[in-house]
């Protein structure tokens, strides 16, 4: 019996030059995988997601994704969505609208819209917004012990649009980028919280490299620790918060994210007069081919 073979990309999310931004995996076709064909793929890849893109089952989507990390499955992600799209334009789809895809994932549909830059922005998912319990508030002091937190200006938050993250406020970008973990402590406020990980934030300087620098912190299903480089879900969870709490950095900012670990992730947000909330980035292709299958 001869192997079967689908087609697959890799791409780079959230970056203007190749490998500075967040890394995706794009499997095409993939309706004759089974849930653990998917997953087997996933932590083969061993990026923080994979993605599986399938017919779809709502009449008005264009297509269904699937969105798997090494650990678990995802109703929604960011750098996927913009990811999976450009894999599919890359590779020749013509959107039933022109300009427009229609992404049917767990959350439900999410609009991705093709901007005349050749960008791509998806519209970010409604957040539930929750503010930390004392005792929660409480360990998570106790858990980052630094002084460069800002607790004041717009308390630490429960953030959830399909990945829930605990929102951070940090008094400055160098404080946010030099930041150190214990990662026990850490994974005690995210279980505490049943957050997905930390989202950090802090405001540059009007002339600085971008409105707000943004560092996420993941811990996974093993509970194992690492940074995400560019975080589509955390971006588009920290618009929304900011819009709740009328603390929009304007009708239009732009993030950093990545410095840490050497990356220099761009994320553009547009807050429109509808109450749509606009969440976008470039994407290269890297790698095109296919996978191999037994």
């Amino acid at each position: 019996m001869s192997a079967r073979e689908v087609r697959f990309k890799q791409v780079d999310v959230f970056s203007e030059a190749p490998f500075k931004g967040n890394a995706l995996a794009v499997v095409f076709d993939a309706d004759g995988l089974t849930d653990g064909q998917m997953r087997a793929i996933a932590r083969w890849t061993n990026l923080s997601e994979t993605t599986f893109v399938c017919r779809p089952t709502d009449p008005s989507a264009d297509y269904l994704v699937r969105i798997f990390t090494p650990a678990y499955e995802l109703p929604f992600a960011g750098h996927p969505t913009l990811g999976t799209a450009h894999a599919l334009l890359d590779g020749g789809y013509r959107p039933r609208q022109p300009g427009r895809l229609i992404q049917q994932c767990g959350v439900g549909l999410v609009e991705v819209a093709v901007r005349e830059d050749a960008s791509l922005a998806f519209v970010a998912p409604p957040a539930r917004i929750e503010p930390l319990e004392a005792d929660e508030l409480r360990v998570l002091k106790d858990a980052l012990r630094s002084d460069e937190i800002d607790f004041a200006a717009l308390p630490p938050c429960k953030v959830d649009n399909g990945v829930p993250w605990l929102t951070i406020g940090v008094a400055s970008p160098q404080a946010c980028i030099s930041l150190t973990f214990d990662p026990a402590a850490i994974s005690h406020i995210v279980q505490k919280t049943s957050m997905t990980g930390l989202a950090f934030y802090a405001p540059h300087a009007p002339d600085g490299p971008a409105t707000l620098e943004v560092r996420c912190i993941v811990v996974d299903g093993d509970l194992a620790i690492y940074e995400d480089p560019v975080t589509g879900s955390a971006n588009a969870g920290l618009a929304c918060l900011f819009a709740a709490h009328e603390r929009r950095p304007g009708n239009r900012y732009t993030v950093r994210q990545g410095t840490a670990i050497g990356r220099n992730g761009r994320v553009t947000i547009d807050y429109e007069a509808d109450g749509k909330i606009w969440i976008g980035g470039r994407s290269t292709t890297i790698v095109d081919g296919t996978f191999r299958l037994a």
